[in-house]
């Protein structure tokens, strides 16, 4: 297993990182050299339009003097390269600019969710190591100001508290402010002296894994540039691209697959706004929306609400892309023939590997498979549970690697352990089988992982607060289907000895623990005994059927 660098990621190893650059998948620059270069190819263009109340329009040179701006007044708090800054921030410029502002400085944004809560965003916070962190005020009841400074006194190298809001605390910086006000065309020269290497790390992504909180993917300005380039080019984006980022900026899809990042990369248009169809519907309409991406059970919701009101004017929607968890067949089929655009199918994974059914395919290609590799270089590898190949066409677990799959997590060795072959390959835990054309049909997974409306969600976390709520003898939560969002949270549940378990029970240890909503249960089961596989393992597969059984007898499938 590759050993971490100084800087705590996993490097790939000499002879393949020199490929990587002979075959032109790493050109030495950095992402915010490149975001710079296309904004000086058409600097009144219009880069960035905001839809939320703050109605922001942005061209490219304004935003190019707005990021390099926040840079050197980041600079000006103390922030140098290297440094980390947790960006929890819901979908607005101000996430943009920031962003863009750090991979320019060199400062790494870490990318918390904006349902977090103080249970995961303080582990950002001590793993990351993090000396700086960007919040909203008060964002869906929730005070998020207060918790980054319970934080910011729980942990001293936290010393910038950077607010998104109209009420920002004394002590704390106006975010609105600080990314209001422009630049000069000589800030470029001064944030230039800070460029970091390519080879260094420019963003820090959250792993969707089994083992409780979430681990920090490590991405590059060559590999992560890679990603967000090669995405775009499969994808067709150009100058008259018109984005539309509908899910929380901070996953890799909306970010960099081809995503935000990928569009600026191109000259075209990035439209930030809500996923509610209303509001959706009327800003493709208005912006003239070409492409966007959105979680199954958003699909889906889009499909019903366009059925029952079908009043809005869709036409210059061009591209649907759906990924996050697996899209139903039947679903897939609706997209052509209902929103009258081509339905993209997005297997991936915020530690590298992406596949994408083309524009181009077969319609049964586009509605049956999960696509294919976006780079000759991406190495795939099919295995049973010995790890031993399986034959083209059997389902098997995926592993991978190439040039923009990290060889391992930040500062995680013991995770690394599991999660790596010595030899490099990623287990990515998911069941997949290969077709003769080369695209991927995704079966299942592995992984103890339940995936709430695209959310990711560790059984395992689950389990662990489970067994520190009172009266729980032993516990298992698994994934129950749900029309609506896919999976939800089922928990069963062995009590101890005449006592009785409530669903609240376990949602008041959660909420104490200031535990993210989205991972609640939904339902949970009270049994004498969990089913276990004949070596006495909890059998999980078993337990998931029991749920679907018991949910088809009572003619619900919403897990309440």
């Amino acid at each position: 297993m590759p050993r971490p660098s100084s800087n705590g990621a996993v490097p790939w190893p000499a002879d393949v990182a020199r490929r990587y650059v002979d075959k032109g998948y790493w050109q030495g620059r950095t992402i915010g050299d490149r975001l710079h270069e296309a904004a000086d190819a058409t600097p009144d263009a219009v880069a960035l339009v905001d839809g939320s109340e703050h109605l922001t329009c942005l061209t490219y040179r304004q935003l190019a003097e707005r990021a390099d701006a926040v840079a050197l007044r980041l600079a000006a708090l103390g922030l140098r390269p290297d440094d980390r800054l947790v960006v929890q921030l819901p979908g607005t410029a101000e996430f943009v600019i920031l962003t863009y502002a750090c991979l320019r400085l060199g400062v790494i944004p870490v990318m918390a969710l904006p349902g977090h809560r103080k249970h995961e965003v303080g582990h950002l916070v001590e793993h990351s190591e993090a000396v700086a962190i960007a919040v909203p005020d008060v964002l869906k009841d929730h005070d998020h100001q207060a918790m980054a400074s319970e934080l910011a006194a729980e942990h001293p190298a936290l010393q910038h508290l950077l607010v998104l809001g109209d009420k920002v605390g004394d002590g704390a910086v106006d975010l609105r402010e600080l990314c209001r006000a422009p630049g000069t065309p000589a800030d470029r020269a001064a944030v230039d002296a800070y460029r970091p290497d390519s080879r260094s790390i420019a963003v820090f992504l959250l792993s969707g894994g089994t083992t409780g909180l979430p681990k920090l993917i490590a991405r590059t300005h060559d590999d992560y540039l890679y990603n967000a380039r090669r995405s775009a080019e499969v994808c067709g984006l150009g100058p008259d691209t018109v984005y539309f980022a509908a899910l929380p900026l901070g996953h890799n899809f909306p970010l960099a697959c081809p995503g935000l990042l990928g569009t600026l990369l191109n000259g075209g248009r990035v439209v930030l706004g809500s996923p509610n169809p209303d509001k959706a519907f009327e800003l493709i309409e208005r912006e003239g929306v070409t492409v966007t991406a959105v979680v199954p059970a958003i699909a889906q919701r889009w499909l019903d609400h366009h059925r029952d009101h079908p009043g809005a004017d869709l036409s210059s929607l061009r591209l649907l892309q759906v990924g996050g968890s697996r899209l139903a067949d039947q679903v897939a089929r609706r997209v052509r023939t209902e929103l009258g655009c081509t339905l993209q199918q997005v297997f991936g994974m915020a530690e590298g590997l992406l596949n994408y059914t083309r524009p181009d395919d077969p319609e049964d290609v586009i509605c049956t498979t999960q696509g294919r590799p976006m780079c000759e270089d991406d190495e795939l590898l099919v295995v049973d549970e010995l790890g031993q190949p399986v034959p083209e066409g059997t389902p098997g677990v995926l592993l991978t690697r190439g040039p923009y799959t990290p060889r391992g997590y930040y500062r995680a060795e013991e995770q690394n352990a599991r999660a790596f072959t010595p030899d490099g390959w990623y287990r990515t835990g998911d069941i997949v089988r290969l077709r003769p054309d080369g695209n991927l049909v995704v079966e299942g997974r592995d992984k103890d992982m339940i995936i709430r409306g695209g959310e990711n969600i560790s059984a395992e976390e689950i389990e662990n607060f489970a067994y520190q709520t009172p009266g729980i003898a032993r516990a298992a939560a698994v994934a129950m289907p749900d029309a609506a969002l896919g999976e939800r949270v089922c928990l069963y549940v062995v009590p101890e000895a005449d006592r009785t378990v409530t669903l609240g029970d376990v949602h008041r240890v959660m909420e104490g623990a200031h535990a993210a909503r989205f991972k609640f249960p939904e339902r949970l089961v009270t049994v004498p005994e969990l089913a276990t596989t004949k070596v006495g393992k909890i059998d999980k597969k078993a337990l998931r059927a029991d749920i679907a059984r018991r949910l088809a007898a009572e003619g619900v499938f919403d897990g309440r």
